[in-house]
């Protein structure tokens, strides 16, 4: 009977094992993909951002408005989306299948038309990215701002 539960555990941890493990690689991608995004948010660099971000992405952004890439693509041209400084915090990643959701905190600096221009935001975010054909895409964001010094 102890052979046979024991058999039992070494297949269960080796199945945790292995299922664990197909996670880290997509992990690293989705961390890497929240890194460029910030980074071209930062940069203003509108070419990498709509590679990264689906056609069909809808934001429930920091003003409290829901939006869609053409009205993120008027926000941008606009300078309603311009920041000196923008840090992200990743506190959990989850996967569902093709699905990722990343949860965190960004800490970042508005300037010039953004609101809160020169003051230093902080507020809670969840992407959530889909693969599609083999790429992960951000389809969706929210963003609350939790404070304004």
């Amino acid at each position: 009977m102890k052979k046979r539960i024991t058999a039992i555990l070494i297949i269960l941890l080796a199945f945790a094992n292995n299922f664990c493990s197909a996670q880290q690689p997509d992990e690293a991608v989705i961390r890497g993909l929240e890194n460029s995004e910030r980074e071209a948010i930062l940069k203003g660099d509108t070419a990498m951002l709509f590679k990264l971000w689906s056609p069909d992405i809808v934001v429930n952004n920091p003003v409290n408005i829901v939006v869609t890439l053409e009205q993120i693509k008027e926000r941008l041209r606009t300078g309603h989306i311009d920041y000196s400084s923008f840090e992200r915090i990743i506190e959990k990643i989850a996967f569902e299948k093709n699905v990722a959701i990343v949860m965190g905190k960004e800490t970042l600096t508005p300037q010039k038309a953004t609101e809160n221009a020169g003051k230093t935001v902080t507020r809670r975010f969840t992407n959530i990215w889909m693969k599609e054909n083999g790429n992960w895409r951000l389809s969706v964001r929210q963003a609350t701002v939790i404070s304004v010094q």
